[in-house]
């Protein structure tokens, strides 16, 4: 046994077709029998947050199943379950999702079979501590990533150290309340914002409010 509980579910996707995604069963899992969370530098409170289907994380794959992808390199920050990225990948596009969860690469290669995908991409993305092997990156996305107040400051830094000169970034955001303070970091980066209001429901007609912050740089 793995220590914790996990659940099976069809996750819908707007405008394509549902993922099957494996779970944790809730978020009072908890098992870290080697300390390699701890080391990682998540808290046994933070622990269960990746393996949950957040609904920021539906909006972003929502969001990509339509999105112009191209040739470029594509990064998902603080992928958890990675419901994005696999959307992006069984679109083709070139990306990578990155974690700093020790179990988060399982249960990404979990929900591939699931769902008869090759495959994907991960490397370890901690926004505390460097990622020499992650490189850069055209198009970073993520959902949810500004819940602590630390967070603008650690992720404006990251994207900083992994994204190309001329980039795009966009932050699928439940009106949390560290949105200001992302927004000056990032511009102090040299991004421009624009910022659009998500107010759809969900696939289950549950409500929904949020933002969705795409900033671009143009350098180069």
């Amino acid at each position: 046994m793995p220590g914790y509980a996990v659940k099976f579910q069809r996750v819908a996707v707007a405008g394509g077709a549902s993922l099957a995604i494996r779970s944790l069963l809730d978020r009072q899992q908890y098992a870290d029998p080697l300390g390699a969370a701890a080391a990682a530098g998540i808290s046994p409170a933070c622990w269960p947050l990746f393996g949950q289907v957040w609904p920021s994380a539906q909006k972003l794959a929502d969001l990509m199943q339509s999105w112009t992808l191209g040739n470029r390199r594509i990064l998902e920050i603080g992928c958890g379950l990675g419901l994005a990225s696999l959307v992006i990948h069984r679109r083709h596009g070139d990306i990578t999702a990155s974690d700093c969860h020790p179990l988060t690469e399982a249960f990404l290669n979990a929900n591939l079979q699931l769902n008869h995908l090759p495959d994907l991409k991960y490397a370890t993305g901690n926004w505390q501590r460097a990622n020499p092997a992650l490189g850069e990156f055209d198009l970073i996305v993520g959902s949810d990533v500004l819940y602590e107040r630390n967070h603008p400051a650690q992720l404006a830094a990251f994207i900083q150290l992994h994204a190309a000169l001329r980039a795009e970034v966009l932050i699928v955001d439940p009106n949390r309340g560290n949105r200001s303070a992302f927004h000056r970091a990032m511009a102090q980066l040299g991004f421009t914002l624009e910022e659009t209001t998500i107010d759809a429901p969900l696939d289950d007609g549950s409500r929904y409010r949020g933002r969705l912050l795409h900033y671009r740089r143009e350098r180069g």
